[in-house]
């Protein structure tokens, strides 16, 4: 008998949030029998004053209150769920938007949940499984696993006949194909058309290869303007996907099991986790920062993440480009693969099966 009957992803319908429920989702099933339910629970839209009342001031009660008070407060939501019966269900979010919402679902129907990434407000300590990356530095518990970066749906048996459907007609084979992952800026990375034009436009100058370029969510339509300028014209470059302009598209899977070599910006640890679990050994490109004295000092923010890829780039996960990138060092060799047994997504199911 498996553990669960069933899993169940409560999605706050953020990609890479949801992707990293499935990779999980989809390892349970794979070892242990685990049905992924079909019916995802979504998080529904909030006002402001919903989010301040509802979702931060009342959230607390769902860690100290039992059944009666989590129905109640997904009703007030007007969130609707299925009957399942106690003890057959995991419930599966990532990210702090999703997690009381989780956590409230176990409650109300008896059953276990599982949290990706930490959640603000409330914690982790409430959870019956806390998976959190290694960077976050969570304090040592018996429901808390760490990660190296994010775990992720990507499954290497899948990703040649996912890429082959989507580059039918494609002339890939044969080729050197290099992935160019393109993140954006957040509170700890700032990314501009001058940096595009400085840092990618030498990539022009390499004529023996096909290129796959995707940007994502925070690249922004400027910058996204100045990579399609830059890329314009070249017989080389096989597809650019402006995240602005097709949002709803995705394609890394299938970029993934394309290429030969990937090249990721700093910022999208969703992105270089991807391409690691896929099996690349990464060419990271570094971004310009933003200025935070107080954030450097007690370790957060990017400097949290120059420890993540420390760490990857000593077990031969990545290769750190720093301020000096060569690009065709880099793409010399026939293909970039680190030959490391790593997926984080099926570590994690492991643990949540077998502990």
């Amino acid at each position: 008998m498996p553990k669960f009957e069933r899993a169940v992803i409560v999605s706050d319908r953020i990609r890479g949030h949801y992707h990293q429920s499935l990779g999980v989702a989809e390892w349970l099933e794979r070892l242990g029998g685990v049905e992924i339910d079909s019916s995802i629970v979504g998080v529904p839209d909030m006002t402001a004053a919903d989010r301040i009342l509802k979702l931060k001031l009342f959230v607390r009660g769902l860690e100290v209150h039992g059944g009666s008070f989590s129905r109640e407060w997904l009703k007030s939501f007007g969130v609707r769920w299925k009957k399942y019966e106690p003890g057959t269900t995991l419930f599966i979010s990532a990210g702090s938007k999703a997690a009381p919402f989780c956590l409230a679902l176990a409650k109300a129907t008896k059953n276990k949940c599982a949290v990706l990434m930490t959640p603000s407000v409330i914690g982790t300590k409430s959870f019956d499984y806390a998976i959190v990356p290694e960077h976050d530095k969570p304090k040592k518990a018996g429901n808390v696993i760490t990660t190296l970066g994010a775990p992720n749906h990507i499954y290497i048996p899948a990703l040649k006949d996912i890429a082959s459907q989507y580059f039918s007609g494609k002339n890939l084979e044969g080729h050197k194909v290099i992935a160019l992952l393109i993140g954006g800026s957040d509170a700890n990375y700032k990314i501009n058309s001058r940096w595009a034009k400085n840092v990618l436009t030498p990539l022009r100058e390499i004529r023996d290869a096909k290129f796959l370029i995707t940007t994502s969510r925070r690249t922004g339509e400027g910058v996204e303007e100045t990579i399609e300028e830059i890329f314009s014209g070249l017989p080389s470059v096989e597809l650019m996907f402006l995240y602005s302009r097709m949002p709803n598209q995705n394609s890394i899977t299938a970029i993934l099991g394309a290429a030969t070599h990937v090249l990721v910006t700093e910022d999208s640890v969703s992105m270089v986790s991807e391409a690691v679990t896929a099996g690349f050994k990464v060419g990271l490109i570094r971004l310009p920062r933003t200025t935070d004295p107080i954030k450097h000092m007690l370790g957060f923010g990017a400097r949290r993440f120059d420890e993540l890829f420390a760490k990857m780039a000593g077990m031969g996960l990545i290769e750190d480009f720093g301020n000096d990138i060569n690009f065709p060092s880099f793409i010399n060799s026939i293909e970039q693969k680190h030959g490391v047994d790593f997926n984080e997504a099926k570590r994690a199911a492991e643990w949540i099966l077998y502990s």
